[in-house]
């Protein structure tokens, strides 16, 4: 994600997206640190309840982003295909 100033002053909406949507499970990808396994060792109930509240965040922020990226500048409105 990028945010340029200069596109603002143009009119134009200035937070750009350099990614795409997140494709790997967050599963897998916070297990690969020690402290959350050890929480999914010790309170495996915890870790899945948290694990839950993660994935709900991301794909919310996710959306955020998304709309964020998409709002026209000059009128705060989600820009269309069509101009």
């Amino acid at each position: 994600m990028r945010y340029n100033p200069v596109l603002a002053r143009d009119g134009k909406n200035p937070l750009q997206l350099d990614s795409k949507a997140p494709s790997l499970p967050l599963e897998k990808y916070i297990y690969n640190e020690t402290r959350y396994t050890m929480l999914k060792h010790a309170d495996p109930a915890a870790a899945k309840r948290l694990l839950r509240e993660a994935e709900a965040d991301v794909k919310e922020r996710w959306r955020t982003y998304e709309y964020w990226s998409k709002m026209n500048r000059a009128d705060g409105v989600e820009a269309t295909n069509d101009g």
